[in-house]
């Protein structure tokens, strides 16, 4: 993994970027609290008390040379520095400089959303639709995925109430803006996001698609006629 970030030069991206950053003369670098929690996720880390275990790692310190690594708390401070706006911007720009690495056009577009069940007071998960678990709070994600090279290009967390439709449109227009220089060939989503609404915009646009309906009765007549 070390290699990686190495071959990617992504530390050097995430150097150049409005990162937050501490004032304080002990502080740890934004940039070695954004790796090191990178680590502590491919070793199976899923709480922020977990990353203890990377902390007194003195081989992963050396491997990756940390003069320091983050507490649990440090981390917590860390992303609660985040505003909307400026993830807006980073994530935008990240995601933007990732993408040009790839070698890819006329790609296919998949948009869907999905249903996490919450079990305590997460921020945003409230009652919906939860087929697993009818009556439990959720989150109704939405993503966005490149089907020819299997890679998430954006994704957006909502709260457990929000129809799969609900704000698809300002969705859909920073996914395109990621993926500006490429052309898409198709984009396909399931019912939930048939409202004439989406369809049209993506006929504005347009870009050739395919998507799933109720069968309703007026439907088959007009089909059928």
């Amino acid at each position: 993994m070390k290699m990686v970030i190495e071959k990617t030069n992504i530390l050097e991206k995430l150097n150049s970027l409005p990162l937050p950053q501490s004032t304080s003369n002990n502080s740890i670098a934004a940039v070695d609290i954004i790796e090191s929690f990178w680590v502590s996720i491919w070793i199976g880390c899923f709480r922020f008390s977990h990353t203890a275990v990377v902390r007194v790692d003195e081989v992963l310190r050396q491997i990756f040379g940390w003069k320091r690594v983050a507490s649990g708390t440090t981390y917590g401070r860390f992303f609660k520095k985040f505003t909307p706006s400026m993830n807006y911007e980073l994530f935008i720009n990240l995601y933007q400089w990732f993408f040009n690495q790839i070698k890819f056009d006329n790609y296919t577009l998949d948009v869907d959303s999905s249903v996490i069940t919450r079990y305590g007071l997460q921020e945003g998960s409230m009652r919906g639709y939860n087929p697993k678990k009818p009556g439990r709070n959720s989150h109704h994600p939405l993503f966005a995925f490149v089907n020819d090279i299997r890679m998430v290009v954006n994704c957006w967390n909502r709260s457990g109430n929000t129809g799969s439709s609900s704000n698809v449109i300002n969705f859909l227009k920073e996914t395109f803006s990621i993926l500006s220089d490429r052309k898409i060939g198709l984009f396909r989503a399931d019912s939930g996001f048939c409202t004439s609404q989406i369809l049209d915009y993506i006929e504005e646009g347009e870009i050739s698609y395919v998507m799933s309906c109720k069968l309703y009765g007026k439907l088959c007549y007009y089909m059928g006629n």
